[in-house]
Parts: structure tokens; sequence; C-alpha cells
């Protein structure tokens, strides 16, 4: 049975990443969105012979990619339309904790930040507004 949503889940990632890379974007990502938005998680699931396994996020999650121009345009246009996002940027990947990544980011402002990777929860039709230009993620 097919449940619609009112509201979105979208990573935009930059399209010349190596495969670990947006993966590794797409995890921390996604951690940001669910710290954010915590009633976007279901229950915990159960197999037949009754382990549980954690809650998973319950509802879809579009990955799409871009890129660098259409990242910048889809970061900026979440800050105009005021839609907290979780942002990750190229230095990141040379750090190697969370701490560092904090530092790192704060270094750059938005028109300096050389954006890998972007997520966004909100209405689905904004979110569509803000993210206009990426394409599904191969």
């Amino acid at each position: 049975m097919s449940k619609i949503f009112d509201t979105k889940i979208a990573i935009v990632l930059r399209e010349d990443l190596m495969p670990w890379q947006a993966l590794n974007v797409t995890a921390f990502l996604t951690g940001g969105i669910t710290a954010q938005y915590g009633d976007i998680i279901g229950s915990d699931y159960q197999d037949r012979a009754g382990n549980i396994y954690n809650a998973l996020i319950r509802q879809p999650i579009i990955v799409l990619s871009a890129a660098n121009e259409i990242l910048k345009k889809v970061h900026e246009r979440s800050l105009k339309r005021g839609v907290k996002s979780s942002l990750y940027i190229e230095e990141m990947f040379s750090t190697g904790h969370d701490d560092a990544n904090r530092a790192v980011f704060a270094e750059y402002d938005p028109e300096d930040a050389r954006v890998v990777g972007i997520a966004l929860h909100a209405d689905k039709k904004l979110v569509d507004k803000i993210i206009k230009g990426a394409k599904m993620h191969r």
C-alpha cells in the first residue's frame, strides 16, 4: 500500500564525487536530517524469529546529483527560503572527527563554501523548488 507524504526528503550530491565519498556524505547528511526531524523515524523492525532491528526513516528519500553550479543554487535557495539543511563541504573529507568537521565548516561563508552535498526535509512543493536542476543520482 502506497502512502502519500506532504513532505519530501532530498539529498543532492555533487556529481563528481567518488563512490565512497557519495555514500559517506549521504550517510552523514541523512543523520543530520534524522537528528533535526526525529518524528520521521518509524518503529523498530522485528523478523519472524523475534530479532529486533533499528527503526528506519518512514518515508522515501530521493538522492540526486548536480553540477557544482546547480548545487550552489540549491544551497542558496535553501537559505533564502529559510529551510534548515544538512550540509557537507569538501574540506570535511580531510578531517577525522566531528569537532574537526565543525571547525573547518566554520571557516567558510555560504558564498565560498565548497558544497559537496546538501539534504533537505520540508514541504514537498518547497523542496521541489529548491532542488530544481538536480537529476536522479546514478
